[in-house]
């Protein structure tokens, strides 16, 4: 698969993903601080988003490794989105409804490109046994 392909594909699942963590934010910011929303609605939508890549976008067997590595992909996109909610709710007064769709979109390339580092890097094979010196 091309890497265009697999953009558009990583697009597509971006946006289910986002549908997902924005309904899971809004579902949770009735009981929670607009902090703990965010962030709990992102771990979980995470979740959800790897084995999309998996399946869908890169077409790759989901594995353990890749399931513990795949945080990373999210590591600067969550860096990036809750610091842009910090920034837009908590100092440009912008609303806490709206504030994560917009700091999500700094945060897209980046993610794109750690993802597919991750998720396409091959598993380590099974280390061979020394072989006896006659």
């Amino acid at each position: 698969m091309t890497v265009t392909a697999q953009m558009a594909r990583f697009a597509l699942v971006g946006a289910v993903n986002t549908g997902t963590y924005y309904g899971l934010y809004l579902l949770l910011l009735h009981r929670l601080p607009y902090i703990a929303a965010h962030v709990l609605a992102f771990l979980l939508s995470m979740i959800g988003s790897f084995f999309l890549n998996s399946y869908f976008t890169y077409r790759t067997r989901p594995t353990w490794r890749k399931f513990l590595l795949f945080p990373l992909t999210n590591a600067a996109n969550f860096v990036i989105t809750t610091g842009g909610v910090y920034l837009l709710v908590g100092l440009a007064g912008f609303s806490d409804r709206y504030a994560p769709l917009v700091a999500a979109a700094g945060a897209i390339p980046i993610t794109f490109l750690v993802s597919r580092t991750i998720m396409l890097r091959p598993d380590a094979p099974p280390r061979k046994r020394a072989e006896p010196v006659a």
